[in-house]
């Protein structure tokens, strides 16, 4: 149930960024949602990978570059999805950043209320 929610919440979030920010786009809910279970699995399959293969730059620049790595998870998710794109790397590096920050924040409001 607890991933259903964050699911969820991950997909409400990203539909919403996408009426803030100019750069990123989803055709419906439905591409949100499918964006949501698409991030999850690379998020456990593939982050790991690029997070070891640029320890070495994510130590040089005091874990700046795990920002870097979580704009490549959202371009490569985006390759996934047929109804999101993206319009650039730097808008996936804003459209990721809000996105951690701003379900980071709900999901925590949302396990707490438990």
């Amino acid at each position: 149930m607890n991933l259903i929610i964050r699911l969820l919440v991950t997909a409400g979030v990203a539909f919403l960024l996408t009426k803030i920010l100019s750069g990123v786009h989803f055709d419906g809910f439905g591409s949100a949602l499918i964006f949501a279970l698409i991030l999850g699995i690379l998020n456990l399959v593939v982050t790991p990978i690029l997070k070891i293969l640029g320890l070495p730059l994510t130590i040089l620049t005091l874990g700046l570059f795990s920002l870097v790595i979580n704009a490549l998870v959202i371009l490569l998710a985006e390759k996934f999805v047929s109804g999101m794109s993206v319009d650039g790397f730097w808008w996936a590096f804003i459209f990721s950043i809000a996105l951690s920050l701003i379900t980071s924040l709900l999901n925590g409001v949302i396990s707490s209320d438990k």
